[in-house]
C-alpha cells in the first residue's frame, strides 16, 4: 500500500456544472441496462466504467466523469433495479458483478478503468479480482466491503427487515412515505458530510431521481434484496471458501486507488485502509471531513487522485534509437516539469 498522489490542480479541467450526461437503453440478454455516456473531450482517451452504490444511479458520477473527460471516455451504468435499468432476477454481489462483466463484454470496450462507489465498490472488487483481463485500473470510493457490525451503518435500521417474510411491502412503505424533497434531504445528509458542497442543480436532480423510484414498482424489492445480498456477502467473507470478498480482493492485480472519507456514516471508516492493505498494488487516500460519496462532495479532489493514478500507470512508449552523432554536441539545459503529481494531503 502506498500513499495516493494528487495531480496538480491546474491539470484538471475547469469546474463546470454539466447536466446529467445523455442516457440510452442497452439490451443485454433480454434485459435493459441504462447507460449514461460522458464523451471524451480529447482524442486517445481510454474507456472507463463507473458503478454506483446502493440506492444510487449513474447520475452519481456526473461531475467526476466530466472532470476526467479529457483523459477518459466514460460510461456509467444503472445496476439492475436502480435508476432506469430493468429489475434483475437476483441481487447478490456475484449477480451484480456478472451484469457489469456482461456489459463490458457486450460493449467491447475492455479493459476499462473501473470506478466503484459503496455497493459498486464491492461489485468492482469482484469484477477486478475474477476478471483481471477486463480491468486496466481500479478506483474504489468508500467500498462497501465486509465489516463485522453493519448495524453501525445508517442503513442498519433496515437490516432487521431482511428476516421478515414479505419485507418488501414494509420497505416499500418506508421508502415512499416521505415527499421526494424530504427523502432527498435525508439521503443527502446521510451520504454527505457537508451538504453545502452540493449545489442546487444536483439537489434537484436527486429529487427527480426519487420521483422516478416512487413510480417504479420494483424499486423497493430491488433495494431490499440488494441490501440482503450485501449483508450476505459480509457473512460469507468470514467463512471458509473462495467466495469471500476479502479473499477476492487479494487476487486483484490492477493498479488500485482506494478513497475514503473520515465522516462516512454508511461504511465503517476503517474499511478503506483495510482494503488498500490487502490489494497488492494499491494507493490510499483518506479525505478529512468528507462523507460517503466523495465523487459528489469533493469531485475535484477525487479527479486529481484518479488523474495521478492514470499518469502513474500510463504505458511508457519506447524511445527511438538515437541517431549517430556527427560530432560533439553541447549538453542541453534541464527542462523543468510542471503539473506532475504531488503528495495527497490528509
Amino acid at each position: 500500500m502506498k500513499r495516493a498522489l494528487l495531480e496538480a490542480d491546474e491539470s484538471i479541467a475547469r469546474d463546470e456544472m454539466p447536466p446529467p450526461w445523455p442516457g440510452r437503453a442497452v439490451r443485454i440478454d433480454g434485459s435493459v441496462t441504462y447507460v449514461r455516456d460522458t464523451p471524451a473531450t480529447r482524442p486517445g482517451a481510454e474507456p472507463a466504467l463507473y458503478v454506483h452504490g446502493l440506492g444510487g444511479s449513474a447520475q452519481n458520477w456526473t461531475d467526476l466523469a466530466g472532470l476526467l473527460a479529457d483523459r477518459l471516455d466514460g460510461q456509467s451504468i444503472d445496476l439492475p433495479g436502480f435508476g432506469r435499468s430493468d429489475p434483475g432476477r437476483r441481487y447478490t454481489i456475484p449477480a451484480l458483478a456478472d451484469r457489469v462483466i456482461r456489459y463490458i463484454e457486450h460493449s467491447g470496450r475492455g479493459p476499462v478503468h473501473l470506478f466503484g462507489n459503496s455497493l459498486g465498490g464491492a461489485v468492482s472488487v469482484r469484477v477486478a479480482g475474477l476478471r483481471p483481463d477486463l480491468v486496466r485500473t481500479l478506483t474504489l470510493i468508500s467500498p462497501a466491503m465486509p465489516f463485522l457490525d453493519p448495524r453501525r451503518s445508517l442503513q442498519g435500521r433496515m437490516v432487521p427487515l431482511l428476516a421478515v417474510p414479505g419485507a418488501e411491502r414494509f420497505a416499500s412503505r418506508w421508502l415512499t412515505q416521505l415527499p421526494p424533497e424530504e427523502m432527498a434531504r435525508q439521503v443527502m445528509e446521510a451520504c454527505v458530510a457537508d451538504t453545502r458542497r452540493i449545489c442546487d442543480q444536483r439537489r434537484q436532480e436527486a429529487i427527480d431521481e426519487i420521483r422516478i423510484r416512487y413510480t417504479a414498482e420494483h424499486y423497493a424489492s430491488a433495494y431490499l434484496r440488494t441490501l440482503r445480498g450485501l449483508v450476505g456477502s459480509f457473512v460469507r467473507a468470514y467463512l471458509p471458501g473462495a467466495g469471500s470478498l476479502w479473499r477476492i480482493a487479494g487476487l486483484i492485480t490492477a493498479p488500485t486507488l482506494v478513497i475514503g472519507g473520515t465522516q462516512d456514516r454508511l461504511v465503517d471508516v476503517r474499511v478503506p485502509a483495510q482494503v488498500a492493505r490487502l490489494i497488492p498494488d494499491s494507493r490510499l487516500l483518506v479525505l478529512d471531513g468528507v462523507g460517503h460519496v466523495p465523487q459528489m462532495e469533493v469531485p475535484r479532489t477525487v479527479a486529481r487522485a484518479a488523474a495521478a493514478l492514470l499518469a502513474e500507470t500510463a504505458p511508457v512508449l519506447a524511445e527511438p534509437a538515437p541517431l549517430p552523432a556527427a560530432g560533439p554536441v553541447p549538453a542541453a539545459a534541464p527542462v523543468p516539469v510542471a503539473g506532475g503529481p504531488v503528495p495527497a494531503a490528509g
